[in-house]
């Protein structure tokens, strides 16, 4: 099991959660004095079964009594890791089946702490803690990372990215919304795509385009361009069929790993990237297709930067638990940095 870099802890327990659009991962976390992570209970709940987070974390507490026995206070406090940004108390994302109100949680719940964080900058955290195994090379040959900042992406539910900067007092995470930046077309092809995506919407983020619901609509696109009838309505289904030879689906399988290529590519640009991670969402669906698409080469196609991207490593991560890890590394790194500023801990907010 991945573990994570001590901290001081003094054997804390408390509820560890990874909440996206489609699933919400809640675990009940526990902190050696050695400050690694133990994970006593996991459960895996589908978002849009439930009325409300409220109800998912209640449902576990009910659950799981047993696996906190000894511990107090381990469902008083929980650091929850959630797809937006946090304003006025409350977590913004288009992505989520419900409003997530802080005070009613707090309330409801019973909770003497509760502190929030960006999920991918959750992602990022995690992936600072990750054994070799929890991830599979997707650039052969290129498996060195250089020293410097890492680039953590995922097309789920929508598109997250986080960027991870090495500190001398650790590492620094920039989550950001680079799913909701207006998607670039790198061909003929793609700026067919994108005019009539603009039929639907006038802005066209990249997240319409590269992430679960975005082959979806590639694949609409498709059919509506070539003069086909779209008969499927589900991602499994589109790269299901894709392998089976239908020629709209593989088109846009084919187009969605050329154009995640071209967004890793561009991110990494901008955050200086020296190594990526993917993860998960929709791409382990995909990894078969990526070895014979565009990607490796939208993702280097990037003009004078190409010298730099061909040395850029891109590693898929295949842990489930990442966010909930992430969730409590950073957790853990706030009480320590509490010790040293009491100010610091406790503020409720997306990182």
């Amino acid at each position: 099991m991945s573990s994570v870099p001590p901290v001081a802890t003094n054997g804390q327990c408390f509820i560890a959660a990874d909440v996206g659009g489609t699933n919400a991962r809640i675990a009940l976390v526990r902190a050696s004095d050695d400050g690694r992570i133990a994970i006593l209970a996991y459960r895996r709940y589908p978002c849009g079964e439930y009325p409300s987070l409220t109800a998912i974390l209640a449902d576990f507490v009910a659950t799981n009594a047993a696996a906190a026995a000894g511990f107090e206070d381990a469902f008083a406090r929980m650091a929850i890791a959630s797809a937006g940004v946090v304003l006025d108390e409350e977590v913004i994302n288009s992505n989520l089946p419900w409003r997530i109100s802080l005070p009613e949680m707090r309330r409801e719940l019973g909770l003497r702490e509760l502190h929030v964080i960006n999920d991918f900058a959750a992602a990022a955290h995690g992936s600072q803690c990750l054994d070799p195994a929890d991830s599979r090379l997707l650039t052969p040959g290129v498996d060195i990372a250089a020293p410097g900042p890492a680039l953590v992406i995922g097309p789920g539910t929508g598109l997250g990215a986080a960027i991870c900067i090495p500190h001398p007092r650790g590492t620094v995470v920039l989550p950001t919304e680079a799913g909701m930046t207006a998607f670039a077309p790198g061909n003929a092809r793609e700026i067919e795509i994108l005019r009539w995506m603009q039929q639907r919407s006038r802005h066209v983020s990249t997240e319409q385009l590269v992430s679960g619901p975005g082959l979806v609509n590639l694949y609409e696109a498709i059919c509506a361009i070539d003069g086909g009838i779209p008969a499927l309505r589900a991602p499994a289904a589109i790269s299901d069929a894709a392998r089976h030879g239908d020629a709209a689906a593989r088109d846009a399988v084919l187009t969605f790993c050329a154009l995640l290529g071209s967004v890793i590519g561009d991110l990494a640009v901008i955050g200086s990237a020296r190594s990526v991670f993917v993860a998960g969402g929709i791409v382990p669906q995909l990894t078969d297709f990526i070895a014979g698409s565009e990607f490796r080469t939208r993702l280097v196609d990037k003009g004078a930067m190409r010298a730099v991207l061909e040395r850029v490593p891109v590693r898929l991560i295949e842990n489930e638990r990442l966010g909930v890890i992430g969730a409590a590394s950073w957790f853990l790194q706030d009480l320590k940095d509490s010790n040293e500023n009491p100010a610091m801990h406790g503020q409720a907010g997306a990182e």
